[in-house]
């Protein structure tokens, strides 16, 4: 009767340990009381690593004032002249007389610059 009464003691024991050990688990302590007999029966166990905790901080929002606009005036600028226009006058050698007086030129056409008629 004495060893049933001692064997669930210690279940009872080992119970209470298993479900605190399990809350403190939870928690992320590495505090841990019990028996340990090779073969960890809650998947906790002393060399488990837990990683460093690092609070979560939200991201910092910098919030720089708009400058104003700046304008840049330019001064007006004059119109510049259109270059002068390079008009020419298409001189046929063979039919001595201009174009469009003569369609066609079999000797080619040659260039010549305009004269006023005086």
């Amino acid at each position: 009767m004495k060893t049933t009464k001692a064997v669930i003691a210690l279940a009872t024991v080992m119970l209470g340990l298993l479900a605190t050990e399990s809350a403190f688990a939870w928690h992320r302590a590495r505090v841990g009381v019990g028996f340990y007999f090779g073969v960890p029966v809650t998947g906790y166990y002393p060399g488990y690593y837990y990683p460093p905790y690092y609070p979560y901080y939200p991201p910092t929002t910098v919030v720089v004032p708009a400058q104003p606009q700046t304008y840049i005036e330019q001064a007006p600028q004059a119109p510049q002249a259109a270059p002068p226009a390079q008009n020419y006058w298409y001189y046929c050698p063979d039919s001595k007389a201009y174009y469009p007086y003569v369609k066609d030129c079999p000797a080619g056409w040659q260039r010549v610059s305009p004269q006023p008629h005086g």
